[in-house]
């Protein structure tokens, strides 16, 4: 499936396009086309070496996205439907896959069938679609109680058990793979969808498209519940996403070598053996990498073992050039309004890293065994039936010579183009990742 072999880039389109904070139609309308900015992109995230770009919510909602509206209409905000399918054909002529991102499990204030309650009551014939008391009261005081996604009102739950709802909400993607012809789904708060509501969806979706893709956002636990033959074809990986930034930051490469090894490694525990997790550095819910990292000079290595780890990794927009920002009590700092994508050092680096892991097939499908661990160097061996990689990260501020079996005498550096000689030991330079592609 083409998502085993793919770099995800991920952008907030609310937040890149500089759409307001509070969706006013009458005061910014349809007329604003600020997905189309998305274009002059495209060329820019071709570079960095991603295949496939994930957006983030797209239709008409209250505020953020997370609080639809209408699931068949683009915010006005961003534009019209016509607009964001010239952006998405751009996008597939430049060989690029599109997902979009999809909030199934609640629905904002603003829904069109809850404002039919707001309005008629026990009369609506779309009480049923949400879960409702008509003897308690919301904090919004409706003068009925429903339930809220995890305590937040604003998001309103739909009951996934109405045949209903489930038929609206396949409406929709249907209507999105004929106008816009996406390639797959984020399934937001996916550890809130129920194994029957994501069988559904898993058979409908492949109905569609035999190659059709639903990635969960998930953030602990057994992944397996979510990821499987019959539901999601792979999951957000929040486990290791802790595991990346604070083994640097605590100097502790043992941390994420170990959890790595738990979920991809070759015992027979193994979670998560021959799965395509979703791996990230940063994203529209946490605060950026540059920003946590307590020494910059790790963002390099860091990225290293990110598209050298099991997993599809995923870029977020700006983080490729290095931009910073903390949630501070809200989440417009992580997803700030952006012109032009800019270019440097660190983006010519993330785009190296990217070409390697999609020409690799060790590096996409390969199994995983620790090699080394110190606190401030890891290396570790990707394997596949055509090809053995060792990727090899030094957190540290020196140079380090690694002696380990090698279990063979050269290799190339698979980002550098470098020859590695691996008779009497290798030297690691200080704040360095290779991906050394052993002779067979």
């Amino acid at each position: 499936m083409w998502f085993e072999q793919s770099v995800i880039y991920q952008i907030y389109p609310l937040g890149l396009c500089g759409a307001p904070a509070e969706n006013d139609a009458e005061n910014d309308g349809a007329e604003s086309h600020r997905i189309l900015r998305i274009l002059d992109w495209i060329d820019h995230i071709k570079a960095t070496g991603a295949n496939c770009i994930l957006f983030n919510p797209v239709f008409e909602s209250d505020r953020h996205g997370y609080d639809t509206r209408d699931y068949l209409t683009l915010d006005k905000r961003l534009g019209t439907n016509e607009d964001f399918a010239q952006v998405c054909q751009a996008i597939h002529e430049a060989g690029m896959k599109v997902m979009l991102d999809g909030v199934f499990n609640h629905v904002g204030r603003g829904f069109w069938a809850f404002r039919d309650v707001q309005e008629k009551k026990w009369d609506s014939p779309y009480k049923d679609w949400f879960h409702i008391s008509f003897d308690g009261n919301s904090p919004y005081h409706d003068d009925f109680w429903y339930e809220g996604w995890e305590g937040h009102y604003e998001l309103v739950k739909l009951n996934l058990n109405h045949p209903d709802v489930v038929s609206h909400q396949f409406h929709a993607i249907r209507s999105w793979v004929e106008q816009f012809d996406i390639d797959g789904l984020r399934l937001d708060v996916a550890y809130c969808l129920t194994p029957d509501y994501l069988k559904q969806l898993r058979s409908f979706t492949a109905s569609l498209k035999d190659d059709f893709v639903l990635m969960g956002e998930t953030l602990h636990g057994d992944y397996k519940l979510w990821m499987n033959d019959e539901m999601c074809h792979s999951v957000t990986n929040y486990e290791c996403y802790k595991g990346l930034y604070s083994s640097f930051n605590s100097m502790n490469m043992f941390e994420v070598g170990h959890s790595l090894a738990r979920q991809f490694g070759p015992e027979q525990w193994t979670m998560y053996k021959n799965a395509h997790l979703l791996s990230f550095a940063d994203n529209h819910d946490v605060n950026r990498i540059a920003s946590i990292l307590n020494d910059k000079n790790h963002l390099k290595p860091l990225y290293g073992l990110l598209f050298g780890m099991p997993g599809v990794p995923c870029i977020y927009y700006g983080s490729e050039w290095g931009i910073e920002g903390e949630k501070n009590g809200g989440d417009a700092p992580l997803r700030p309004e952006i012109e032009l994508p800019q270019s440097n050092e660190l983006t010519e680096f993330i785009a190296k890293l990217a070409k390697a892991h999609k020409e690799n097939e060790a590096l996409c499908y390969g199994s995983y065994r620790n090699v080394m661990l110190t606190n401030k160097q890891i290396i570790f061996e990707r394997r596949s039936d055509s090809q053995r990689i060792l990727v090899a990260i030094n957190a540290e501020n020196a140079p380090y010579t690694a002696h380990f079996n090698a279990e063979c005498g050269q290799a190339v550096d698979l980002i550098s183009g470098n020859t590695h000689d691996f008779g009497g030991g290798s030297e690691m330079p200080p704040y360095s990742v290779a991906y050394w592609l052993c002779e067979r």
